[in-house]
C-alpha cells in the first residue's frame, strides 16, 4: 500500500551528540507528492522510471527538476549508478508513514487514535476478512499487555 504524502512530515535528524530530534522538511506541492509516491512504491527508481509510475507525467526534463527540488528539501537523495542517477527516500517508508499518520491524527482527530482508528474502519469494516480483524484484535491485546506492565 503506498504512502499518500500529506503536505509536509516530520523526520529525524541525528545532533552531534548523538540525540535523534525531530524536524519539520519543507512542504510539498501535489506534483513533489505524485513523485514521493512513485519513489516509494518502487522504493528507488531513476527520473524515467518515477516518470512512469506518475499520472499525467510532465515531461521528463519537469520529473528531473522535480527530484532536484525534492532532495534540495531533503526529501530524496541519490546514488550514480553509471550514468544514471537512482533516487530514493531519505525517510524509510515505516518512518514516513507513522508520521504521517500522527500529522493526521493530530490535524483532523485532534490527536485522538480512537478517532482516527473510528474514522478507518467505519464505513470500510464490513469489507475486511476475518484475518484482518483478528491482526486488529491481537494489535489491541498487544497494546493493552503493554499498557498493564
Amino acid at each position: 500500500m503506498p504512502i499518500s504524502w500529506h503536505s509536509q512530515y516530520f523526520g529525524t535528524k541525528t545532533t552531534a551528540e548523538g540525540h535523534n530530534v525531530k524536524k519539520k522538511l519543507p512542504e510539498l506541492s501535489r506534483r513533489e507528492r505524485q513523485i514521493m509516491d512513485a519513489i516509494y512504491r518502487r522504493g528507488r527508481a531513476t527520473a524515467a522510471e518515477v516518470a512512469e509510475g506518475v499520472d499525467d507525467a510532465p515531461t521528463l526534463t519537469a520529473v528531473r527538476t522535480t527530484l532536484r527540488i525534492l532532495e534540495d528539501k531533503g526529501h530524496l537523495r541519490h546514488e550514480i549508478d553509471g550514468v544514471r542517477h537512482v533516487y530514493l527516500p531519505v525517510l524509510p517508508r515505516e518512518e514516513a508513514r507513522r508520521s504521517m499518520l500522527e500529522h493526521v491524527t493530530s490535524t483532523f482527530f485532534n490527536g485522538s487514535r480512537v478517532q482516527t482508528m473510528a474514522a478507518l474502519l467505519g464505513d470500510g469494516a464490513g469489507d475486511m476478512t476475518d484475518a484482518e480483524l483478528d491482526r486488529l484484535q491481537h494489535l489491541i491485546d498487544d497494546a493493552r499487555k503493554r499498557r498493564s506492565k
